[in-house]
């Protein structure tokens, strides 16, 4: 018997590979499908099932193009809906792989085809959950996302999730190994921990949704608290999990166009493409294309994208650094945004060389800025509130990159205001949204909150009111 956890840290997502007696079973795959197909190749095995948990949300997944591949089915659990060919798996039902068996649980709750599968050793004894967003380590999905699907309110949700919980995960032995979809970062929870494989007894212990006493009333009630708005990628991800989309082959033909500096700017105003430059942060702040949008392939990239784009058809341009240009289009692809058409050829030596216009982004040093802080300066922090609440500059505002576009009339218009994050990554990406909607009077505080309190600077802790929004 073999398990693989395959796990993307940017997405902080996990796909899992199963192999006994040349039988192969993937679950939850990523877009780009060849490093499984490459996998079994090694072992000399064959794909006979790719297990789907859910309809994903918050990335693309690969078992459209594998099952083309691989000529193996996809299987879902009971309720789901697909418009490709599948196996709707009823509850309870056992597949065998080689000497293994995997059984469908059916677990609703966090949408109402979420099924956790069980796998049996050669002996029948249970031995691990690969629970995708059912159970997280620290937490449990998310019950507000399939509302509108399901005709369900969120706490109707909650409370048949509690039921899954009790009724087909709880009872299992606590030697069970739990290999969650996803672990801390993603969007899916509110609490995970940094782990991503755990025993279901620890889970038992550690996990605030499986408290042996807990009511009903108080895991909705738990459940439900803080919860902070879903990126709005995320209803058009399960739209294309659900109906199918293009192989990541031909998104990655259409995009890897390498154009001139003309023909880059051509591109830009006739097609109303976001320019979007993924270098490092300090790179862009150097020198960017005007109105550019700065994400960088170094953070969280592909998740930012999703929340911050949010329309999946948006047509994209690309700013890269040498030789990730395809890097970039298939981490894109991930969470759906097909629209690449074009890469600037040359970087943005290649521009200057054609003597455009430029921009670039003021920034300061911790200690320079510790005597602004003194001065008594504007100061927001793009931080998320739990950050915030935890530890802030005294006086300074708080607006979440997440929530930016809710706060642009807080920034001021005729005074020069300081911007910062944890370590420079977000206050970057916010400078240039700002900056691409004229907001020019800004400097931000070069390696973010880590750096400031390395400078001295006087911090207060401060629990912020819930909402984000004025």
């Amino acid at each position: 018997m073999k398990i693989e956890q395959i796990y993307t840290g940017c997405l902080a997502q996990g796909a899992y590979y199963i192999e006994s007696e040349g039988e192969a079973a993937i679950i939850d795959p990523l877009r780009e499908v060849e490093p499984y197909l490459k996998r079994v190749q090694a072992d000399g095995a064959k794909i006979k099932y790719i297990f789907e948990t859910h309809f994903h949300a918050d990335f693309v997944s690969g078992h459209v193009t594998l099952s083309k591949e691989s000529g193996a089915p996809i299987v879902y659990g009971p309720l789901a809906n697909p418009s490709f060919d599948a196996i709707i798996a009823e509850d309870g039902q056992e597949f065998p792989l080689g000497k293994l068996t995997i059984v469908a649980l059916h677990t609703p709750g966090h949408t109402m085809e979420s099924t956790t599968y069980l796998l049996r050793d050669e002996n029948g004894k249970d031995h691990a959950i690969f629970s995708g967003d059912t159970l997280f380590l620290g937490d449990v999905g998310r019950p507000d996302l399939a509302q509108k699907a399901a005709d369900m309110t969120q706490e109707e949700l909650a409370g048949t999730l509690f039921d899954s919980l009790r009724t087909k995960i709880m009872p299992l032995a606590d030697e069970v190994i739990v290999y969650p979809a996803h672990g801390a970062g993603s969007a899916c929870g509110k609490n995970m921990m940094k782990e991503t494989v755990d025993t279901l007894g620890n889970q038992k212990k550690m996990n605030y949704a499986l408290r042996a006493n807990m009511t009903r009333e108080e895991f909705i009630k738990e459940v439900t608290d803080g919860l902070l708005p879903p990126p709005q990628y995320f209803p058009l991800n399960v739209k294309m999990n659900k109906e199918g989309y293009d192989d990541i082959d031909e998104v990655i033909e259409r995009g890897a166009v390498a154009l001139s500096p003309a023909a880059f700017e051509i591109a830009a105003n006739e097609t109303g493409a976001v320019v979007l430059d993924v270098r490092h942060q300090d790179d862009f702040a150097k020198a960017h294309i005007p109105r550019s949008i700065f994400i960088g392939l170094n953070g969280s990239f592909a998740p930012w994208v999703g929340s911050l784009i949010a329309d999946v058809k948006q047509p994209i341009l690309l700013i890269t650094p040498e030789g990730k240009e395809e890097e970039t289009i298939t981490r894109l692809s991930r969470v759906g945004f097909d629209g690449t058409i074009g890469y600037l050829k040359g970087r943005i030596e290649a521009w200057e060389a054609s003597g455009k216009e430029t921009d670039s982004v003021q920034s300061i040093q911790a200690d320079t800025f510790k005597s602004k802080v003194e001065e008594g300066v504007p100061v927001f922090d793009v931080r998320k509130e739990p950050e915030y609440s935890a530890e802030h500059i005294d006086n300074a505002h708080l607006t979440p990159l997440d929530f930016l576009n809710d706060h642009l009339t807080e920034f001021p218009s005729d005074e020069t205001f300081y911007v910062h994050c944890a370590g420079g990554y977000r206050s970057m990406i916010a400078a240039s949204i700002l900056k691409s909607r004229g907001v020019h009077n800004l400097v931000d505080v070069a390696g973010g909150f880590a750096a400031i309190k390395k400078a001295g600077i006087p911090v207060t802790n401060f629990v912020c009111p819930t909402t984000l929004k004025d």
